[in-house]
């Protein structure tokens, strides 16, 4: 038996089949039934990431990084962005 769940969203939605096709036909099943009682309850489903989060972070580190990023003419999100995934390359 495969089983599987849909991460980074607070609903459960999960699925099983005991074949990845099977497998696969759970999945947009229970995906179409999620959206069909999002519909019913007059929702919006809800999406994984929205793309902003907060970071607390050193005083002394804030600052360094907001001076490099005015050198860089780059905004502070734009310079944290490209750290990130300069960092997530090197790991996954």
């Amino acid at each position: 038996m495969l089983y599987g769940k849909v991460l980074g969203i607070n609903s459960l939605i999960s699925y099983e089949g005991e074949s990845v096709t099977e497998l696969q036909r759970d999945f947009e099943g229970a995906v179409d039934d999620y959206l069909e009682v999002c519909a019913e309850n007059g929702t919006e489903p809800e999406k994984t990431y929205k793309g902003s989060f907060n970071v607390r972070i050193a005083p002394q580190l804030h600052k360094k990084l907001a001076l490099y990023s005015i050198s860089q003419n780059k905004s502070l999100n734009a310079t944290v962005e490209e750290a990130v995934f300069e960092y997530l390359e090197n790991k996954i």
